[in-house]
């Protein structure tokens, strides 16, 4: 995507704040200048959904608690810093800097004397290169039995009817499709400023409990995602739904040496007295177990990554699939699911931050001047952001893939997929659109893109195409032409993808 959209919203806010009422000017201002920074994504989902693990697995340490301190009841921003420091800032619009420690490659925050009802949000920044691209937003679990915390959460996601929500996408995750899920994603959707599900993913939480922690946990628990994906609730409110095992995802990131060893001498034992511990969790921390792995270990083993990990990793170790701490942190990771969403993210969230934080931009303005269109320079400026919004190519590939969602273009099945893969569908990178393998030579994708956009002209300019038909073609036009567009001035410039 080019820079052109953000150039253009960039340029509407300065020209909105010079015709708002000074009351407004702040929130125009606070929009332009988050143009500049990292999209923020909020993770969410009820009580005990495994919010906060997944976030320690996304970033590669455990910096958000999984425990039930007060610090889970306040929504928490994770941001990339110069350093290490954690501020809480108050309703009140103060921000106090807090202590923390870091024992046992875990941050606990001491809050002191702030009371943590005063609290609007936590704000951590650590250097990461995971929290580069993306801000990373934890919120407190939606249907807690405190009506203050799950409060904490609705209002963040939610629109307040003045501003649009604080995150321009969010990751939403669920152990099974409840009412009070779906009424917060069509909440989070009513905020989009031209809405759709491409703003939200949903994570099928603690996946390899709805596998039973057996082995082919994912694959399992894949197969229940796949019937939420085709859940008519759920169609028009996220862009897909993958499984994740959270715990065991955060155990490939944060496995030490000696836990590695706790679990090649469980593997050692006998195959009958082997499988016979592996069979529960009570099982596996027993206390008449004969092991050189003792009750404490095990039950420390169990906490840090899960029935589901202990099983994969003592399999791997036996069969000798991994011989190291490193070999087994990658095979975790590989059995978590975590993959496929990290993948998604930088395809569908990096890939369009863009046009994400475009969009939140243009609904802080016009909820802004909307109020007072009556003011001198008002009516240009949101007749002009109209425009932009109409124009933006961006936008029309959104609203088009929006419709073959929910199917309300009647496309034709042969023709559908095609177009949600050239539309930015699958990803937004050109050799993804095109249907080639990523990393695919540049004559290779303007070849394809030429043929791709040649077809698409002759569906478009048929005399017996469909109005919906013609719409979704002449938007897939655009696509490949802007694709084509770039790779020439690459070409030109000599700049590389």
């Amino acid at each position: 995507m080019s820079e052109s959209l953000l150039d253009g919203v960039h340029g509407l806010l300065v020209r909105a704040a010079a015709v708002a009422p000074p009351e407004d000017r702040s929130a125009l201002d606070e929009a332009s200048r988050r143009l500049a920074e990292p999209l923020r994504v909020a993770i969410a989902g009820r009580v005990k959904a495994g919010k906060s693990t997944l976030l320690n697995a996304l970033v590669g340490e455990e910096l958000a608690p999984t425990d039930a301190s007060e610090c889970t009841r306040v929504v928490t921003w994770y941001r990339n810093g110069l350093t290490y420091k954690i501020g809480a800032h108050l309703r009140s619009g103060e921000r106090v800097p807090v202590q923390f420690d870091r024992a046992d490659r875990a941050i606990t925050i001491q809050l002191g004397a702030v009371d943590v009802h005063d609290v609007d949000h936590l704000e951590v920044e650590w250097p990461s290169r995971r929290l580069e691209a993306m801000t990373l937003i934890d919120t407190p679990g939606v249907g807690s039995l405190s009506h203050d915390v799950s409060a904490r959460a609705h209002d963040f996601l939610e629109a307040d009817g003045d501003q649009p929500a604080p995150a321009d996408a969010v990751v939403y995750l669920m152990r099974h499709v409840h009412p009070g899920d779906v009424r917060l994603l069509e909440s989070f959707r009513d905020t989009d400023h031209p809405g759709s599900p491409v703003s939200a993913v949903g994570v099928l939480s603690r996946a390899d409990e709805i596998g039973a922690c057996r082995l082919d946990a994912i694959d399992v628990a894949q197969r229940a995602a796949s019937r939420y994906v085709a859940a008519p609730e759920l169609r028009g409110l996220c862009l897909t739904v993958v499984p994740v095992a959270g715990l065991a995802a955060q155990a490939a990131a944060t496995l030490t040496e000696g836990q590695f060893r706790q679990l090649a001498a469980v593997a050692q034992l006998p195959p009958r007295q082997l499988t016979e511990l592996l069979l529960t969790v009570d099982r596996f921390a027993a206390s008449d177990v004969d092991a050189d792995v003792t009750v404490d270990q095990r039950k420390l083993l169990l906490e840090r990554l899960g029935l589901y990990a202990v099983r994969v990793a003592v399999d791997a170790i036996r069969t000798s699939r991994v011989a190291s701490s490193p070999q087994l942190a990658r095979e975790l990771l590989l059995r978590s699911g975590l993959p496929a969403l990290q993948s998604l993210l930088a395809l569908h969230f990096a890939g369009r931050s863009r046009m994400l934080k475009a969009r939140t931009a243009l609904a802080v303005l016009d909820t802004a001047l909307h109020r007072h269109a009556d003011a001198p320079g008002v009516e240009a400026v949101l007749r002009d952001a109209e425009r932009l919004e109409a124009g933006a190519h961006e936008f029309e590939e959104v609203r088009i893939l929006t419709a073959l969602r929910v199917g309300a273009l009647d496309v034709g099945d042969d023709r559908r997929d095609e177009l949600v893969r050239l539309l930015g569908g699958s990803g937004a990178e050109s050799s993804t659109r095109v249907g080639l393998d990523a990393g695919a030579p540049e004559d290779e994708i303007a070849a394809t893109a030429s043929v791709q956009l040649a077809r698409w002209r002759r569906v478009a300019d048929h005399p017996l195409s469909s109005r919906d038909v013609v719409m979704a073609a002449q938007a897939a036009v655009r696509t490949c032409e802007g694709i084509l567009g770039d790779l020439a001035q690459r070409h030109t410039t000599g700049s590389t993808p």
